[in-house]
């Protein structure tokens, strides 16, 4: 189901941009689907394959600083005393200390190897074991399939495409706000290489690019990207919407990696802490998980960057969750623990976590979890995600 856009203009992107296109700043949709009961699940998708070493930095593992020489100096220490926040996640700590965020360390999906945005992001938003011609739902309208009552609600990108994690038989309402950019998509993408060229300009040059793209917004209030996100999505929230879906991007970091993931991990916590504030008691109810396509290499490469790696990080959120804890286990960064000897060795995948979400929130039965919402999968044994 479609709305008329009425006064809004969809964004056309560009087809053929490579690599950049799936990780850009313009890729940033919202969907929203109601379903029966009073539990809400928030789903991030970050997008350009969020490093997990950085965001949450194993400073306990001996390994770790000789792989990352410019990418391992401090952070916010956790009370686990080996892992630590990156230094502009120090906002999310008290919901730490309240039990309200939790991790998990060297996870992935079934992706390997072949390293591309777009087919991990595929396989991240199917929730199918692989790349193919079955990618063609999204794995949480699935799940909408095999909940009773489940109706259409308003859900809007800003790239005007559609997102595959609710894409499928199940009702929702997809949408896209117009937007008046000075740029284009490839004068962006150009001024974004050029900003991390340069570590003085470039997390004010890629802030201000994110701060353009939500001012261009038709309408909407004026903010900081993640902030006017998740207003909307609070908003809709507080009515009838219970499952959502969105994607932060900007995790691409090839270069200059200090600089370039400041704005992005900032985006995120913004996110969380305005859906926090805006949800209010609803919030109690309420159960966040932020995934991305892959992780990045263990080592820092020759620009202070990272490339296309394995395991990465989870991190959900959410008054409902039984958090202050790290999920799954730790592989080490010993050049033998590596995967292929150059990426974080994955221990559990992503879809497991997802899939119990699922379970405890809206009773979905085991089977048909891995059977029809994820194929195949093996959930283990039960995290205990939820109070």
């Amino acid at each position: 189901m479609r709305h008329d856009p009425t006064r809004r203009r969809f964004l056309t992107h560009a087809a053929a941009l490579g690599c950049s296109v799936a990780a850009s700043p313009l890729l940033t949709p919202i969907a929203m689907a109601s379903t029966p009961g009073e539990n809400r699940l928030v789903v991030i998708i970050l997008r350009g394959a969020l490093d997990g070493l950085d965001a949450l930095r194993p400073l306990g593992d001996p390994d770790f600083a000789a792989l990352r020489p410019n990418l391992s100096d401090g952070g916010v220490a956790l009370d686990t005393g080996f892992f630590a926040l990156h230094p502009v996640l120090s906002d999310l700590l008290p919901l730490w200390q309240a039990g309200e965020l939790a991790f998990v360390p060297a996870t992935s999906t079934p992706y390997r190897d072949k390293r591309s945005h777009f087919d991990g992001q595929d396989v991240l938003e199917a929730g199918t074991p692989g790349t193919g011609p079955a990618l063609r739902d999204g794995w949480l309208n699935r799940a909408l399939t095999l909940m009773p009552g489940v109706t259409a609600r308003t859900a809007f990108a800003l790239s005007g495409e559609r997102m595959r994690i609710l894409d499928g038989a199940a009702p929702m309402t997809h949408w896209a706000p117009g937007t008046d950019l000075a740029l284009g998509p490839q004068a962006q993408l150009l001024l974004e290489h050029l900003f991390t060229q340069d570590p003085l300009f470039t997390e004010a040059g890629l802030t201000a690019l994110e701060m353009g793209n939500a001012d261009g917004m038709d309408d909407a209030p004026r903010g900081a990207p993640g902030e006017v996100l998740a207003r909307y999505l609070a908003d809709q929230m507080r009515g009838e919407t219970r499952i959502a879906s969105l994607s932060l991007s900007g995790f691409d970091t090839h270069q200059q990696q200090a600089n370039r993931l400041r704005p992005a991990l900032r985006n995120l916590q913004t996110t969380i802490l305005t859906l926090r504030a805006e949800l209010g008691p609803l919030w109690a109810r309420t159960t966040l998980v932020a995934m991305t396509e892959f992780g990045r290499t263990a080592r820092e490469n020759g620009t202070r960057g990272t490339d296309h790696g394995t395991g990465g990080a989870m991190l959900l959120a959410g008054g409902a969750l039984k958090g202050g804890r790290m999920l799954g286990g730790w592989p080490g960064l010993s050049d033998a623990a590596l995967y292929d000897r150059r990426d974080l060795m994955p221990l559990s995948d992503v879809r497991a976590y997802a899939a119990w979400a699922l379970r405890d929130m809206y009773g979905l039965r085991a089977s048909d979890l891995t059977r029809t919402v994820f194929p195949g999968l093996d959930m283990g044994d039960n995290p205990g995600l939820l109070l």
